[in-house]
């Protein structure tokens, strides 16, 4: 059971929306399922997911013993990075959907911890999500870190709240760069135009900070890396595309600008991870090669 109190500021939001913002471990439709079933109580009563939440409201929140496992271990080869009793941190190639979910029900990410793990996940962080504390999209490559109990999940989703962890990307971004650095500072939100999209550019979204600095600029192109202060959904897509320098190879949020360029993926890799691990308080900080497609797309 976890109580909240909505502040000034997410006052007006969905409650499905500002439980999505209190418990980022769980996604919008885990949360959204806990509304259905009454899980969620608003000033002591039942609410919609569509409820919109006041100032002062108080939202209670039961999360209800995980049921048996029902994604199965596959021996899918990891490519690891660090691993002890608490967690593990794994470097993910692209194309790797990180945990099931509708379309994506096999071959994932947690299938093949499962299988590492030897069943040592099961139960934590909930059933569709064990041991996930934090995403990559499926097209991304990088470092993510995996909680492998229960200890080290609640430690490091506290940490990735209060945004105490350091997370460092590698880009490739279309276009010359007229600043050589810059920060990158608007609200992220579901767009209202498609609302398979998200948007920098919208009357309802959370606030996104995105730092960038260009490492090595080409005629078409230009390898930048990129520093995130918040975890919003496609942020570095959307706020590279914000300033006219979307990723390529990214169809969602750009375009191909050049006919002797196609990649398969955006070219987006989650380069660098450093959070305090949660048994010795010591920060760490782990690093994931730059993938070959990126690689040889600089060099070419």
């Amino acid at each position: 059971m976890s109580a909240h109190v909505v502040a000034n500021e997410a006052a007006g939001q969905r409650l499905d929306q500002f439980l999505r913002g209190e418990l980022p471990e769980y996604s919008r439709a885990f949360l959204q399922k806990l509304i259905e079933q009454g899980h969620v109580a608003v000033n002591g009563g039942p609410a919609k997911a569509s409820y919109k939440v006041r100032a002062g409201d108080k939202v209670r929140v039961e999360i209800p013993p995980p049921r048996p496992l029902e994604t199965l271990p596959e021996e899918i080869a990891l490519a690891i990075l660090f691993e002890d009793d608490d967690l593990i941190v794994v470097n993910k190639p692209a194309g790797l959907v990180v945990h099931p979910a509708a379309g994506n029900y096999e071959h994932t990410l947690v299938n093949a911890l499962l299988h590492h793990c030897r069943g040592a996940l099961a139960g934590i962080g909930g059933v569709e999500r064990p041991g996930i504390v934090h995403r990559l999209d499926k097209g991304t490559s990088g470092c993510i870190v995996v909680a492998k109990t229960d200890f080290a999940h609640k430690a490091l989703v506290a940490q990735f709240k209060s945004r105490e962890v350091k997370k460092t990307y590698r880009a490739v971004c279309w276009g010359k760069f007229e600043r050589p650095s810059g920060r990158i500072e608007t609200v992220i939100g579901r767009s209202e135009r498609d609302r398979k999209k998200m948007s920098a550019i919208t009357s309802r979204g959370r606030p996104a900070v995105t730092d960038y600095h260009v490492l090595k600029q080409f005629a078409e192109f230009a390898l930048v890396e990129v520093h995130i202060h918040t975890g919003r959904t496609h942020q570095i897509r959307v706020h590279m595309a914000h300033i006219g320098h979307p990723v390529v190879g990214d169809a969602t949020y750009g375009r191909a600008r050049s006919t002797n360029i196609s990649v398969a993926r955006p070219l987006l890799h989650a380069y660098k991870l450093g959070f305090t691990h949660p048994r010795s308080q010591e920060f760490v900080e782990f690093t994931a090669p730059v993938p070959d497609d990126m690689v040889k797309m600089c060099e070419s």
